[in-house]
This record gives C-alpha cells, sequence and structure tokens, in this order.
C-alpha cells in the first residue's frame, strides 16, 4: 500500500459499520467518513436479521422458561431495544411529534431535534409496542422467533432504498452525512432482505409481507418528503419502525 493513502473499506469493515451504526453492540468499527454509512447500508438487513435473532432467542428462552405468549413477545421487544438502544423507537416518537406538532418545516426539523416527548410520540411509541406485542404473542415461539429475524432484516433492507429515493432534509446530522448508498448498495439490501423474510416466513406469507412492508415504507416516504423535504435520522428510524409493525403483522395474520 502507497504510504499515506487510506485503505479502502472491506466488506467486514462495512458489517462492522453497519453495527456500529444500528446498535449499541461494542464493536470495533472504524470512524465513518462522509458518504460511508451509506456504502455500507447493503449491510442493514444482515445487521437486522442479527438483531431479530437475538429477540428471537429471548422469546424462545422465556417460552421455555413456561412464561405465557404475551410476556415472551414483550421480552423479545425488550432485548432488541436494549441491543439498539431504542435508536429506532426513538426516531418514530420524535418523527411523530415534529410532523404532527410543527407548522411549517422548519419548526418540524426544530421539534424533531428536540429530546423532549411530546404527546404524539408517547402514542406513537405505544402503538407500535402494543401491535409489535399483540402480533408476536398470537404467535409460537418458534415461528415469533423466525418472524423477528425477518422483520428486522426486511425493515432495514428498505431503508438504503428510501436514502436513494429521497435527499436528506438537513445540511447536517447522521442523514446527510450517511450519503446516498450506490445503486448496488441499496438492490444488495433489499435483496438480502427479501431472501432472509421469505426463507424465515414462507414464500407465500413472505412475498405478501414484503409487498405490504415495501408500501407501507413508501407512504411513509412520501409523508417525510410532503412534510420535510426529504429524510433525517429520526426519519429512517421511523421507517424502520412502520416496516417491521408490518412485517409482525403478516406473520401473525391467521
Amino acid at each position: 500500500m502507497v504510504a499515506g493513502m487510506a485503505r479502502r473499506p472491506g466488506i467486514f469493515d462495512q458489517f462492522l459499520l453497519a453495527t456500529a451504526v444500528l446498535t449499541r453492540l461494542p464493536v470495533a468499527a472504524t470512524p465513518p467518513q462522509n458518504g460511508a454509512i451509506g456504502a455500507a447500508s447493503w449491510a442493514f438487513p444482515a445487521v437486522g436479521a442479527g438483531i431479530g435473532g437475538i429477540a428471537g432467542a429471548v422469546m424462545i428462552g422465556a417460552a421455555l422458561l413456561g412464561l405465557g405468549a404475551a410476556p415472551a413477545g414483550l421480552l423479545a421487544l425488550v432485548a432488541a431495544g436494549l441491543v439498539t438502544g431504542a435508536l429506532h423507537e426513538d426516531g418514530l416518537a420524535d418523527t411523530v411529534d415534529g410532523f404532527g406538532g410543527g407548522r411549517s418545516r422548519d419548526d418540524k426539523l426544530a421539534i424533531m431535534r428536540d429530546s423532549r416527548q411530546g404527546a404524539y410520540g408517547v402514542l406513537a411509541l405505544v402503538l407500535s409496542i402494543g401491535l409489535r406485542a399483540a402480533a408476536l404473542a398470537s404467535i409460537e415461539p418458534l415461528a415469533g422467533a423466525l418472524a423477528l429475524i425477518a422483520a428486522h432484516a426486511a425493515s432495514r433492507a428498505w431503508l438504503p432504498v428510501a436514502m436513494r429515493w429521497l435527499d436528506a432534509a438537513r445540511a447536517d446530522g447522521l442523514g446527510a452525512g450517511a450519503g446516498r448508498p450506490p445503486a448496488a448498495a441499496a438492490s444488495v439490501a433489499a435483496a438480502i432482505g427479501a431472501v432472509l423474510a421469505l426463507a424465515a416466513l414462507g414464500p407465500l406469507r413472505g412475498l405478501v409481507a414484503l409487498a405490504l412492508s415495501a408500501l407501507a415504507v413508501a407512504g411513509a416516504a412520501r409523508l417525510a418528503q410532503r412534510q420535510i423535504g426529504g429524510y433525517t435520522g429520526d426519519v429512517l428510524g421511523a421507517f424502520q419502525q412502520v416496516g417491521e409493525i408490518v412485517m409482525l403483522l403478516v406473520a401473525a395474520a391467521k
């Protein structure tokens, strides 16, 4: 290597970076340069599958200890929240507060940066947790664990696609610094998410879940475009929550 020339991040480096961005796990990731997160976004669904696997293991473990479906599902959600630092839940609450409470674009963005939670955000969290917990409570533990893997993988697979479709709403912050993912990264992410969802949920249910979650995230992206002209880190968190909720609801459908 020529002296002074930076080493180009490899696949494993990008996976570690995606893990550091999406979780609170103590990984030794290289500090990201501008655009590095976008380039590493192909790994988002793979990291999501790992988060879902941890949550699924907790759900199965709770069931083996004799807990009912409802507490086992709630504990799975708690486990996922601990791994991620409730990053996406926080993004959902901030986004709903901003979209619901601000009159102008600048007002909405200012509210989203405020760390305090408003009534809209709290209601959004209650709805998100309630829907996911109810869905998991109606699924047998092993199937619930597979559904968690599918939901966490697919919901993060749509994020690079949204980041290519939308512009960053701010000139600073995580959204702007992440950079627009290359087309190849977005395509690989979508492919990984689709394969994992189909393998975990089966062909028919997996296809329905993927289609509905993609439509839901696309609708949320269109709303974000109208509300603030693009996406922020909080908005990406909201997209993930929307996708996960839809995936789990389809997995629970009889």
